[in-house]
């Protein structure tokens, strides 16, 4: 077999209904999600993750500040004056397709749908990135094996096409692909006092990507051996810095990036569970605020974009015991939000990945399993599609009903 060549295998799944188990809700705010009834959904949680997520309101210019509150809690929740038991499991999600793909022969450390969703870049923690496709009846002209030389820290496609995929690496570097010429089209450095690139973001918008990077620290753990930050702007036409936005004297290390749908608004989160938000256009940050007591591992702005998920170590949204000892050395936790702003995708030290509900009567459900610890998430652009890579060296493409 070519070595570009992906190993795919379909697996269809008829659908069955589980049974439901009780779950406790907590509604978010009353506007955050519109449609009918039977379509909205409501984040829940389960036990067995001991687990939650803030929801946060960003000062956006007009005297509102980032006011965050907890979605759900560890233990009993109290709803409408009494204690509701939550169960301990969700339900498994109810299958159309899945494709394993098995060209990896390491963990999976990052994985991304392209814009148009056609295309798949995955990075294992050997330093590799394969890009590939789920779909028969895309093209598989660009399937490629990209080495890096180093640990993928980050992955990103172009925003406008499938033309262009950023990868940061753990020793300053910044490649970026061009999946039609199959090669390497710029490879940038950070400066050697901020080695981590620990991610990248494209302006939806402008041709503009964004990179956070970190000092080496002193600690054992992976928040602890990140050091201070740095976020550069990048122009994508010239390769070249634009700026460096401000974070003040020694900031702790940003790790995730978004930006809003316009380009406008850069949301950054860092490991003192700080919040950060830029206007872009002046290059300046306009309001921040601590959404919680320890690191913030992923950010995603809310589909209305009045709300900031975040997904941190603390007890508002500890996700942190989802990887064991052994696998979170392979990972920072991750979370992606699907199309329509209704399920949350989250990391999981399990074999199976939780899916949140956001608003309505619906229950979590959870992903079919693989062998290890789900590493690394994402949502296709459209559909009800979802990627998951796991430490078991394999990424999966589900398709739900």
């Amino acid at each position: 077999m070519h070595e570009e060549d992906p190993i795919i295998y379909r697996e269809i799944h008829e659908a069955c209904a589980p049974a439901t188990p009780q779950l406790a809700e907590t509604v978010l705010d009353q506007d955050y999600v519109t449609g009918p009834s039977q379509v909205q959904s409501e984040l829940t949680k389960s036990k067995l993750f001991h687990d939650s997520t803030t929801s946060s309101n960003p000062d956006m210019g007009d005297g509102r500040t980032g006011d965050s509150s907890q979605m759900w809690q560890d233990g009993p929740c109290i709803e409408n004056g009494r204690e509701v038991h939550i169960e301990e499991e969700f339900p498994e999600v109810k299958v159309d397709f899945q494709e394993t793909f098995l060209g990896h022969t390491s963990p999976i450390s990052r994985c991304r749908f392209s814009a148009s969703g056609n295309n798949i870049a995955s990075a294992s923690i050997d330093g590799t990135v394969r890009i590939w496709t789920y779909d028969s009846s895309t093209p598989a002209s660009r399937n490629a094996t990209i080495y890096c030389g180093a640990k993928i820290m980050s992955l990103d496609w172009e925003c406008k096409s499938d033309r262009l995929l950023l990868i940061g690496t753990a020793d300053g570097g910044i490649k970026a692909w061009n999946v039609d010429a199959k090669r390497v089209v710029c490879d940038l450095s950070t400066t050697e006092a901020f080695p981590s690139v620990l991610d990248l973001k494209c302006s939806p918008v402008e041709p503009i990507f964004v990179s956070a990077a970190a000092s080496k620290g002193n600690g054992s753990s992976s928040n602890d051996n990140l050091g201070f930050a740095s976020l550069t702007v990048w122009n994508m036409k010239t390769w070249k810095p634009v700026t460096v936005l401000p974070l003040g004297k020694d900031p702790p290390a940003i790790t995730s990036l978004c930006f809003n749908h316009n380009g406008k608004i850069l949301a950054a989160s860092a490991t003192d569970g700080m919040i950060h938000m830029f206007d872009m256009a002046a290059g300046l940050q306009i309001t921040g605020w601590p959404a919680h007591d320890s690191a913030i591992s992923s950010l995603l702005f809310g589909p209305d974009e009045t709300s900031i998920f975040s997904l941190g170590s603390d007890g508002k949204a500890s996700i942190s015991w989802f990887c064991d000892a052994e696998s979170s050395k392979l990972c920072r936790h991750e979370m992606a939000l699907d199309a329509n702003g209704r399920r949350l995708l989250v990391t999981s030290g399990s074999v199976r990945a939780p899916i949140y509900q956001v608003r309505g009567q619906r229950n979590g459900l959870r992903t079919l399993p693989h062998t290890a610890a789900i590493t690394t998430v994402d949502w296709h652009p459209t559909l009800p599609i979802f990627l998951t890579g796991s430490a078991d060296n394999s990424v999966r493409v589900t398709s739900i009903l």
